[in-house]
């Protein structure tokens, strides 16, 4: 009679564990994107310059983007931004690159904004950012290219340095890894259903242009320890700024991110 009670318990947990386990596997871009969807119509109001692209996918979706523009550019940054919103909002922030006579490309990544599509795998995400940055080399040389990512951004930016060529790569509120993160806010499940590896560790460590990171020590999403331990990847000449009293959000608008960032650009 216990045997069978104890067989039961085994079964319900074992069911239970596959149900969760199953849970987090198929519904993972539901937990790590959160994208702000746009009409095809949309009308970006902006005061500063501005081209909307549409620049076409490998399998036939259209990614939309904004390209800001300065009244003397020096180069492009091109920005990935974080997991939430759209560029409907994160257009915000081109001032801040334009005023540093460098024009700014924003990418929506699919499924965000007025971008065609889903995120399904990470393959087709660095995929999708390599197209885009492909298509901006042909209006900008690399020489004068500064990638940067934000939060979810980074660990793609990171990767998207790693392979190509460009000036410099700067780094807002990185983890050293998803699967770190992962490892950390959930640790009862197993690594090995994470779709999503974002590896800005790796990417740190193979690319050959200076790595600059930026994090708030009062960031409540990424704690800022991730930043430390990517110290471990840095070659000689990169560099990693903790901001006092920065939280996750508004690091662009941060005075001494914008003093450090006046020196780099």
């Amino acid at each position: 009679m216990i045997k069978k009670i104890l067989i039961g318990i085994f079964c319900l947990f074992t069911t239970l564990c596959l149900l969760l386990f199953g849970g987090l596997y198929f519904g993972q871009e539901h937990l790590i994107f959160h994208p702000t969807k746009l009409p095809a119509d949309y009308h970006f109001n902006y005061k500063n310059k501005f081209e909307e692209m549409s620049i076409t996918a490998k399998d036939g979706n259209k990614l939309n983007g904004l390209l800001f523009k300065s009244d003397s550019a020096k180069g492009l940054v091109f920005y990935l931004h974080g997991n939430g919103g759209a560029l409907d909002t994160w257009g915000n922030i081109s001032h801040i690159y334009t005023d540093l006579h460098y024009d700014i490309f924003i990418l929506d990544y699919r499924g965000y904004g007025k971008s065609e599509g889903k995120i399904t795998s990470e393959k087709q995400f660095y995929s999708d950012i390599q197209t885009v940055y492909d298509s901006l080399k042909q209006l900008y040389a690399e020489s004068n290219t500064v990638i940067i990512g934000y939060s979810i951004g980074t660990g793609p930016a990171a990767i998207l340095a790693s392979v190509n060529h460009p000036k410099l790569l700067i780094l807002l509120t990185p983890y050293y890894s998803l699967t770190d993160m992962a490892e950390q806010q959930y640790p009862f499940s197993p690594g090995f259903i994470l779709k999503y590896k974002f590896e800005t560790c790796k990417g740190v460590s193979k690319t050959k242009a200076p790595v600059i990171i930026f994090h708030g020590n009062a960031d409540e999403v990424i704690n800022y320890h991730q930043s430390l331990k990517l110290k471990q990847c840095f070659k000689t000449g990169d560099r990693l700024f903790i901001l006092p009293n920065q939280g996750h959000g508004g690091m662009n608008e941060n005075e001494i991110y914008q003093q450090e960032l006046k020196q780099l650009l």
